[in-house]
């Protein structure tokens, strides 16, 4: 490390909103023979607690005012951080102003973030907006050739160890790596707050997408072994994996936390007043989904519906979880439960498969709750309001000569409802309010129904049914079926009845082909891709 890297902490300005740690760190500053300058409560906590520290009042001449909205954006704090310690102006303009030179700062910012996540109103959010914070963070960070920036408490243990190890002094690579950080932490910063205001604008400018938030957890890999991965957290207050709370288990994984999230985003549009739901997922795609009066009916039918792909799956539930349903769960291999909630027996049951995770949420999320779905690309995101589509079934429109009837109206809005978060090109066959059926990701429609009819095929061959749950089942299609040959394959599944957008050239060869069989079908006139 070459000297010219190094360099010396003098003099530490401290403001925190969080004081977690705060006099133990700022006393090894001190000890160090670290001149410490604070404001407002942090100074308070400071001086109560012994330590010898300057209010930053005294160096720029003016007091805090409008209940403390202004006391560090001033010449002589910015100009301290600022200032190069290598140019003989900036070192002249301190000396003829009086401007302190700050080594250090810490600063974490008002809890703008936490005011959201409580659902505090906008004048209380507003409230919580930082000015004078980040800019100093950003201060203190644009100097980082001399100056060290810090966040939070773990920032401050790396500068005092690095002082500890060099003579009280910093090396550059520290300073960078904080300066880094800091930018990153303004700009999720300004992100959530950004976020917050477009929810009071009718229509919210999309000039710069922001998003942004602080890291909840490494994990040890991404998709494959070789892939670097991380979990952060956005501003956006939904219920699911990022704040669901585990309640046992191993670490989880990427896919692991991406499984999850797909089961639990579908079994969130099951009311779990109405119906107990259960979904089960295997690559981001359902392979069982059912609902039931209770839970561990739910779960037992859709663990039939496919038995071999929910093997080491992810089970996803609408309900708290309960004893019952627990110990079905526990007789086969899974790994990861989610649910709102559990049961203190439940928890104890499933406790005995000590690698399975289970994740708590609290609530179910809110499928019309309006939020945004990205997606990088190569020098780009893909940025796509969520897919919130939703029909009445009032709204579907008869096209064939035959209605569906009311058993098989519920059957076709619960196989649309599921359809929606199966991967394209997706076809669903239903029956009594469970999946018989599902193929996904296929690069024909023709070729999705086919699949997922073997499905249904290896299904009842791993139950010894004597057919396959198609037989008197209905069809949802995620896009128009743009030739009659897709139908012809739900027909001979033993489809009754189909539901799908519309809208194809080919449609009254479609009805025609319908018709003939004495299928019932209706139009949805809404699709529902997923890439």
């Amino acid at each position: 490390m070459a000297d010219t890297d190094l360099y010396p902490v003098k003099r530490a300005l401290i403001s925190v909103s969080d004081k977690s740690g705060l006099v133990e760190r700022a006393r090894r500053l001190s000890k160090a023979g670290v001149e410490l300058i604070s404001t407002g409560g942090t100074l308070k906590a400071l001086t109560e607690a012994g330590l010898k520290a300057r209010d930053a009042s005294e160096i720029t001449q003016y007091p805090e005012m409008m209940d403390g909205r202004v006391k560090t954006l001033h010449p002589r704090i910015h100009g301290g951080l600022l200032a190069r310690r290598d140019q003989e102006g900036d070192l002249a303009s301190m000396e003829e102003h009086g401007i302190p030179q700050i080594d250090l700062l810490m600063v974490n910012l008002y809890p703008f973030e936490e005011a959201v996540a409580s659902g505090t109103d906008l004048a209380g959010c507003i409230a919580k907006i930082d000015v004078g914070g980040p800019a100093m963070i950003r201060a203190a960070a644009k100097n980082q050739a001399h100056v060290c920036v810090c966040v939070d408490g773990e920032d401050l243990d790396s500068v005092l160890a690095a002082m500890d190890a060099n003579d009280g002094q910093t090396p550059l690579n520290l300073r960078r790596k904080l300066a880094a950080k800091a930018f990153a932490r303004t700009a999720a910063y300004d992100a959530a707050i950004a976020q917050r205001l477009a929810e009071e604008v009718e229509e919210p400018s999309q000039a710069c997408f922001t998003q942004g938030g602080p890291l909840l957890k490494s994990l040890r890999y991404g998709e494959n072994p070789h892939q670097k991965a991380a979990l952060y957290a956005t501003p956006e207050k939904r219920p699911g994996v990022a704040s669901a709370r585990q309640a046992q288990g191993k670490e989880l994984s990427y896919n692991n936390l991406a499984d999850a999230d797909a089961a639990f985003e579908l079994v969130s549009e099951f009311n779990p007043e109405e119906r107990a739901a259960a979904v089960i997922v295997k690559h981001a795609n359902p392979c069982g989904v059912a609902t039931a009066e209770t839970l561990a009916d739910a779960y037992e039918k859709a663990f039939s519906a496919d038995p071999v792909s929910a093997f080491g799956g992810i089970i996803a539930l609408n309900r708290r979880i309960d004893a019952e349903t627990a110990d079905r769960i526990a007789k086969i291999f899974c790994e990861v439960v989610i649910a709102p909630a559990a049961e203190d027996a439940a928890l104890d049951i499933l406790s005995g498969k000590k690698n399975v995770r289970v994740m708590l949420t609290g609530k179910l999320a809110d499928p019309t709750q309006p939020g945004w779905m990205v997606k990088s690309v190569a020098g780009g995101l893909l940025v796509q309001e969520r897919d919130r589509g939703r029909i009445a079934q009032s709204a579907l429109k008869t096209v064939t000569e035959r209605a569906p009837s009311e058993d098989e109206l519920a059957d076709l809005m619960f196989a649309w409802t599921v359809v929606k978060h199966v991967k394209s090109n997706a076809i669903v066959y239903a029956k009594d309010l469970t999946t018989a059926g599902i193929g996904m990701g296929q690069t024909s429609r023709l070729e999705a129904a086919r699949l997922a009819l073997r499905k249904a095929e290896e299904s009842a061959r791993e139950n010894d049914w004597v057919a396959p749950m198609t037989e008197g089942s209905v069809c949802a299609s995620d896009a128009f079926f743009p030739f009659a040959d897709g139908v012809k394959t739900a027909i001979e599944a033993g489809a009754t009845a189909i539901i799908q957008p519309g809208g194809s050239i080919r449609d009254e060869e479609v009805i025609a082909a319908a018709n003939e069989a004495g299928l019932a079908m209706v139009f949805t006139g809404m699709r529902h891709f997923r890439h």
